[in-house]
């Protein structure tokens, strides 16, 4: 049984980190230039046709800043407890954790574009029984102190018997953000169990 809750989550990860690959790019191409053709690059003026050229030739660039996935505080973790006992740990019946989140970014024409995710665990508790549990996990994008992106999902997780945990995956694609430079933009991740 212990063996295969790390393969479980392997397993549930593995996707999860293929979606999400890393979102920052150090340099691809080295310091191998002349101090002559450097010169020459830091002189060169480009016509307002070439550049318009150039902008609608160019492929999107994942971002190299792209911006920090966040837990929000007091949502990092659901509990289910049976008959109004809240806070008796004889009556937990569930609770939900989030093990991991991820994102990557792509900035093209005035937009941040992006994918984010989250991988969590649903544990039953000494109270608990069930074979399905809805996980709901609310991803957010803050931009300058306002929301620009908030929705919640509703996951739902199969507990197979006689396992007594089970892993979710979830990822949203193509969240797109106007992103000009500069901006402080926010990823929030959480349980949201209101309403």
């Amino acid at each position: 049984m212990t063996n295969f809750l790390p393969m479980l989550r392997l397993s549930a990860a593995a996707p999860l980190a293929i979606v999400l690959a890393g979102c920052s790019m150090g340099s691809m191409f080295g310091g191998g230039q002349s101090e002559a053709a450097s010169q020459s690059l830091q002189n060169a003026t480009a016509s307002p046709a070439a550049i318009a050229q150039a902008q609608s030739n160019a492929l999107p660039a994942i971002a190299t800043q792209c911006p920090p996935i966040k837990v929000r505080a007091g949502s990092e973790a659901m509990y289910y407890y049976g008959g109004g006992r809240v806070g008796d740990p004889k009556a937990l019946q569930y609770q939900g954790v989030i093990d991991e989140s991820s994102r990557n970014c792509v900035v093209s024409n005035g937009l941040i574009t992006v994918n984010m995710g989250v991988v969590g665990r649903v544990l039953l508790g000494p109270a608990g029984s069930q074979n399905s549990v809805n996980a709901p996990i609310r991803f957010a994008v803050e931009r300058n102190g306002a929301a620009v992106f908030s929705e919640k999902y509703t996951i739902p997780v199969a507990i197979t018997p006689p396992a007594q945990s089970a892993e979710f995956v979830k990822v949203i694609e193509n969240v797109a953000i106007p992103y000009l430079g500069g901006e402080e933009i926010t990823i929030w991740v959480g349980f949201d169990t209101k309403g």
